[in-house]
């Protein structure tokens, strides 16, 4: 049975908050289901220069993964509360921004699976191909069955709507910016918060590694006792069809010849493993093995981000970090 979604209430109760002399909301594509249709919303907060220095927050991208949504959603409500009282953020926000789609897959969400309401894992569907070191059986994505989890989609199709919205998105905001950063909000892998920077696909050297060792001193100078394992997700596996490998190399073949630019696409993975060992009772429940069930450790997730977000923001606004 499908349902409304506390999720998109809250998204729309956001735009409902938002000053809309610095912020747009806008609908960017609908999912339909049966006798449902589950928007894709976008929120563009901040000055209309889209060179300006930008952040990208992403939540949402597999169904089942709701504390991602959550996490950016809780960021987006602090930051239109104190946008009504801060003179000195709104100046920030008068020569740079910050992009949200706090919800990428509402057809997932609202039918419980991870992947989006054809079966497609959207983080599998991108035309990209792993090398085939560190791949997982069926991890790391496959075209046998929608029916299992991870599957690509068939070989030539076209790319999901989801994940084309999200990749028409972020070519028109993210790619014109001279500094960009972005972060999609997972859940469901390790014990430990790992915050990844590409490449999903290979081992390889990442070609912006000097900037994402740059970024990752200053991180550790700025939040000396953070708890993040910051890392390629190629330690981890590889996967085919990852959605940000291949948006950083268009970027990437975009500005080879004007190399100004920087676009650097993060993934934070929560580790679930961790909520699951404090309340086992969490693994019997499909949602439980992605999410904080109980309401205090969702409440100690919602701010245990907020501090990266807040020095990632000022850190694309100010980019010492960067390799020029």
């Amino acid at each position: 049975m499908l349902k409304d979604l506390p999720e998109l209430k809250k998204i729309r109760t956001l735009a409902q908050l938002a000053d809309k002399s610095l912020v747009k909301t806008n609908e960017l594509a609908r999912v339909d289901i049966k006798n449902k249709s589950y928007p894709i919303i976008s929120f563009e907060i901040g000055t209309d220069d889209v060179e300006a220095p930008v952040l990208g927050l992403f939540g949402g991208v597999h169904g089942l993964e709701k504390v991602g949504t959550h996490v950016v959603v809780s960021y987006l409500q602090s930051l239109f509360r104190q946008m009504k009282w801060d003179d000195d953020l709104r100046a920030q926000l008068n020569s740079s921004r910050i992009v949200a789609i706090p919800l990428l897959n509402p057809g997932g969400m609202a039918t419980n699976r991870r992947a989006n309401p054809k079966g497609i894992d959207l983080m599998r569907n991108a035309p990209i191909e792993a090398d085939g070191k560190n791949l997982p059986l069926l991890i790391g994505g496959h075209r046998i069955s929608n029916r299992l989890p991870w599957y690509r989609g068939k070989k030539g199709d076209e790319m999901e709507l989801e994940a084309q919205t999200l990749v028409s998105f972020v070519k028109e905001k993210i790619f014109p910016s001279t500094t960009a950063l972005t972060v999609d909000f997972h859940s469901g892998f390790g014990m430990i918060d790992r915050f990844w920077y590409p490449y999903a696909k290979t081992s390889s050297q990442f070609p912006n590694i000097k900037d994402v060792q740059g970024l990752k001193d200053l991180l550790d100078e700025t939040l000396h006792h953070h708890i993040y394992s910051i890392e390629p997700q190629s330690y981890s596996y590889t996967t085919h069809g990852d959605l940000w490998d291949f948006l950083y190399d268009q970027h990437f073949q975009e500005n080879i010849r004007n190399g100004h630019k920087v676009f650097i696409p993060w993934t934070l993975e929560m580790g679930s493993w961790n909520w699951i060992k404090k309340n086992p009772k969490q693994i019997f429940s499909s949602l439980g093995l992605f999410n904080p069930i109980i309401e205090h450790r969702h409440d100690r997730t919602m701010r245990r981000h907020q501090a990266l977000v807040e020095f990632l923001f000022r850190a694309v606004r100010n980019p010492i970090w960067r390799a020029l």
